[in-house]
């Protein structure tokens, strides 16, 4: 299996602002990779540094210290033009330049970088058709007549337009109102996934987070304290100051990112022309109510119960009864728990794509999970306290 390429490095990236005579180091020795097509979200209180880093890559602030590596290459040596022209970049106030049209505001870094007219316009339409905005319609309008959220969504594709490999994005949603943010960000993630591109997004919400990154860095006092896969920061928080500011209900948040193929325990089968008797032997040994059916495929037929086969005869097939309720391998956990209180079930069996059975999850079989140690982003990314006092 092939090793995930970076696509961005952060070496020791330092900054140190002079303000009333002293020095104020706002971001310490901050090191972290990205990979190609993930999300990265950074977090932290207000003050921490995390904007100030995100700035630093594209040196809207200057580093005092430290490396940007973007694909390898050392950024110091690239002019800082030519870098952010290869730079998506989004931000809250969305900055749409309110003389232009929205078609001149998405094709304005790719006009600049020498694309002809219908190669402009092509990406436009193609953008504008990706967050659901009609192009005959609202091209050739004033971001004046857009609403917020639309004019939310103009400034993410024209981030996108010239097909910069990394985007960064500072708080993009937060000026949105809930029920924009929601739809925006779902449109965002499905372009994202769809185009690939390595995203760097600063963010005051972790739930935002949680929902769209492949992984988290929490910042404090200019130091970056932990950076993991969402579950094993949730799981496995660095210190009592990643505890507290994922919140006290860091399991129940863990539901949106723990799969059913997660949490699905070894549940037996038998086939269609296993015995009652045999069938009844088994969910005795392993004291179970019910035991699934499958074909020679293994693919989930329905299940039996054991009170349905109590002084019967005969083979599985006569007794089988249809699921009302499956959990696909992919869904996650809150999903899943709505479905067993909407059908009134302890269980669901879990199939993949083609219906194999790959087990069963139950409300035991979760709570397990959650309390076993296991996460989904495997092992955890902490700097210890004797790099921070070092760095300090």
């Amino acid at each position: 299996m092939n090793s995930p390429k970076q696509m961005i490095e952060l070496q020791n990236l330092t900054k140190t602002f002079h303000t009333n005579g002293k020095d104020v180091t706002a971001v310490n020795s901050v090191s972290l990779t990205v990979n190609e097509g993930e999300i990265c979200v950074f977090l932290g209180p207000s003050g921490c540094g995390k904007s100030t880093t995100l700035k630093m890559i594209n040196r809207l602030i200057m580093p005092t210290s430290g490396k940007v590596l973007i694909n390898g290459e050392d950024t110091s040596g690239l002019d800082e033009v030519t870098l952010r022209r290869n730079i998506g970049y989004v931000i809250q106030q969305i900055g749409l330049f309110p003389n232009m049209t929205i078609e001149e505001n998405i094709t304005i870094v790719p006009r600049l970088l020498g694309w002809d007219k219908q190669k402009c316009r092509d990406r436009a339409i193609e953008l504008m058709s990706m967050v659901k905005l009609e192009p005959k319609q609202y091209l050739s309008r004033y971001p004046r007549e857009l609403s917020g959220g639309q004019q939310q969504r103009i400034g993410v594709i024209r981030a996108l337009a010239a097909d910069a490999p990394l985007l960064l994005m500072d708080e993009p949603f937060g000026a949105v109102d809930p029920i924009n943010r929601e739809s925006i960000q779902n449109e965002f993630f499905e372009m994202q996934r769809a185009l690939n591109k390595t995203v760097i997004m600063v963010s005051h919400d972790i739930d935002e987070a949680i929902k769209l990154g492949d992984k988290i860095a929490i910042f404090r006092g200019g130091k970056l304290i932990q950076i993991d896969h969402p579950d094993t920061l949730l799981a496995h928080p660095a210190d009592d100051f990643v505890k507290s500011f994922v919140g006290q209900d860091s399991t129940l948040k863990r539901l949106l990112l723990v799969k059913a193929e997660d949490a699905a325990d070894n549940a037996p089968s038998v086939s269609p022309e296993t015995p009652v008797a045999e069938a009844l032997e088994l969910m005795d040994e392993l004291d179970r109510r019910y035991v699934v059916v499958t074909d020679a495929e293994n693919k989930g037929l329905g299940y039996v119960r054991r009170r349905d086969l109590h002084r019967q005869t005969g083979t599985c097939a006569q007794f089988l009864r249809e699921f009302n309720a499956t959990a696909a391998f992919d869904e996650h956990l809150r999903i899943l728990l709505s479905r067993m209180y909407e059908f009134n079930r302890s269980w669901l069996p879990v199939m993949d794509a083609e219906r194999v059975f790959l087990g069963e999850v139950t409300q035991e079989s979760i709570a397990e999970y959650l309390s076993s140690g296991k996460s989904r982003g495997g092992k955890t990314s902490i700097v210890s306290p004797a790099d921070l006092v070092a760095e300090g």
